[in-house]
């Protein structure tokens, strides 16, 4: 079967968490305290999900990469959360770590950066976190551009801690003119 890359629907909220919580525990260990990571809750991220997908925004999406019948990734797009003008944002890619390396990741991004360009948007930024090595070459690899930072404070189950961002920015292709 196909790599099947779609729009969300209320269905996956369950399967999106369940990649999240594993995408995260793998990505971030040694970046974020374990205790913390240890501590999500694939029920309680689903719940949160079936609020994000629930949405009726035009200008927000959330993306669902499929493999072998089953959610593997998935990516969330829209404006960006901290400037106004025509810049989109990529607000998140997470992989279940068993897709990692395998294409997944490039396809959810091409499709989020051209949905990002149908939007009328003209460049993408993104946060990535810094220690985050393999997040950064990927990124890098996939034409972004780093351009700024700044120290972000997480504040969920009981713990709070703070985290060093980067900004990435990248140019989006011009619908008006398809290459």
């Amino acid at each position: 079967m196909a790599l099947i890359i779609r729009d969300a629907k209320l269905d996956d909220a369950e399967a999106i968490s369940r990649v999240h919580v594993a995408a995260w525990r793998a990505a971030y260990r040694g970046m974020m305290p374990d205790a913390y990571l240890d501590s999500l809750d694939p029920a309680v991220r689903a719940a949160k999900w079936l609020g994000v997908i629930g949405k009726d925004a035009s200008d927000r999406r959330i993306f669902v990469a499929i493999d072998e019948s089953e959610i593997v990734g998935f990516a969330g797009i829209g404006p960006a959360r901290d400037e106004a003008g025509t810049r989109g944002e990529l607000y998140m890619i997470n992989l279940a770590p068993s897709a990692w390396g395998k294409g997944i990741g490039s396809a959810l991004l091409k499709r989020s950066t051209s949905a990002l360009a149908a939007l009328d948007h003209r460049e993408a930024i993104l946060w990535v976190v810094r220690q985050n090595a393999r997040a950064r070459r990927f990124y890098t690899r996939e034409g972004w551009s780093q351009e700024g930072d700044r120290r972000d404070t997480i504040t969920e189950n009981g713990f709070t801690f703070d985290i060093d961002e980067l900004r990435y920015v990248r140019a989006l292709p011009d619908q008006r003119f398809p290459a």
